[in-house]
């Protein structure tokens, strides 16, 4: 009986893990995003196409205006780092997945995709939480979202 119940609860905790980043996205918060957005602005802007500043922010990285569902490396007028443009040859296409994935880590994040343990990225930033909330907070401010 005792074993019974283990291993019932071991199968209730996995499928639990397993599910619980579809969960966390399912509820991410957008008002959460924007507000963990002053970790970003030191770099990041948010300007649309008729110039009006969603979010004013610095210039050493690329203008995050419509950032979902665009191919990764692809904001004109942005010098991307070489690494960045090798994995956006690939047709990489920023998600919700993706973009979590490469926020925790950017730097382990190409040197997995581009299997080169020697690449860097030139974002130091990780955001070991709340990833999700910014993605709905882009989503949010993103042309398909008017």
């Amino acid at each position: 009986m005792m074993k019974s119940v283990a291993l019932s609860s071991l199968a209730a905790l996995t499928f639990g893990l397993m599910a619980a980043p579809a969960f966390a996205s399912a509820h991410a918060d957008a008002a959460a995003g924007e507000t963990a957005w002053r970790s970003c602005r030191a770099c990041h802007g948010i300007t649309d196409p008729a110039g009006t500043v969603i979010q004013r922010g610095g210039r050493s990285g690329p203008n995050l205006f419509g950032l979902p569902g665009r191919g990764v490396a692809s904001a004109e007028g942005f010098n991307y780092s070489s690494a960045l443009e090798q994995y956006a040859a690939t047709g990489a296409v920023w998600t919700e997945e993706l973009f979590v994935e490469y926020m925790a880590n950017p730097t382990a994040f190409l040197r997995e995709k581009l299997d080169d343990t020697g690449v860097r990225s030139p974002m130091s930033f990780r955001m070991r939480s709340g990833a999700e909330d910014m993605w709905a907070y882009l989503e949010s401010v993103s042309p398909d979202s008017e």
